[in-house]
């Protein structure tokens, strides 16, 4: 049985001022750095036994993915397909808005120049499926917070509103099993 661990990038700046960042970069605040120190050190005193670190190419999942890759020794790589979903009109726009809650409910929607729901399941399923495919290997995905709605939604059955009400804290650790 194959084992993959996810986790959220640290803080950003636009986490801070409650913005959406979708598929637009925002850095890691000081603490973001922090947390990202504090889950390496977390993953080496846990014992938890990782292959490779897969990250998304947006600056706070790389550099959380870097800081976690320092500490443990563990090699990372970039993965195009952890990208956050781009969230169209909804980028920079606050996160807690009525608005974009509806349309995160509709997994057709593309925020007016984004990506649907439908189109990130393809590629985060195809990510998946790949991982399954090497059972022997063991990857930490570091990447989003759509991202680790659309990785709980692939091993687990979830309604359209627990989907879009899911969320996961900066630098959590999850652990799913294939």
């Amino acid at each position: 049985m194959g084992t993959v661990y996810f986790t959220r990038h640290g803080q950003t700046v636009w986490n801070v001022e409650n913005k959406i960042c979708g598929a637009t970069d925002s850095p890691l605040t000081d603490l973001g750095h922090e947390q990202a120190i504090e889950l390496g050190k977390k993953i080496l005193a846990e014992g938890i036994q990782i292959d490779e670190i897969l990250y998304s190419p947006l600056i706070r999942a790389k550099a959380t993915a870097l800081h976690v890759s320092e500490i443990t020794g563990i090699p990372a790589r970039e993965e195009i397909r952890l990208k956050e979903q781009n969230f169209g009109k909804y980028e920079s726009t606050p996160r807690d808005g009525e608005e974009f809650a509806k349309a995160k409910c509709n997994f057709i929607c593309s925020f007016e120049g984004g990506e649907t729901m439908l189109h990130l399941a393809q590629r985060i399923y195809n990510l998946l499926d790949d991982i399954k495919a090497q059972p022997d290997k063991t990857y930490l995905l570091v990447a989003h917070n759509g991202i680790a709605r659309m990785v709980k939604s692939y091993f687990e059955d979830m309604g359209n509103e627990e989907f879009s009400a899911f969320k996961i804290k900066n630098c959590e650790i999850l652990k799913f099993e294939f």
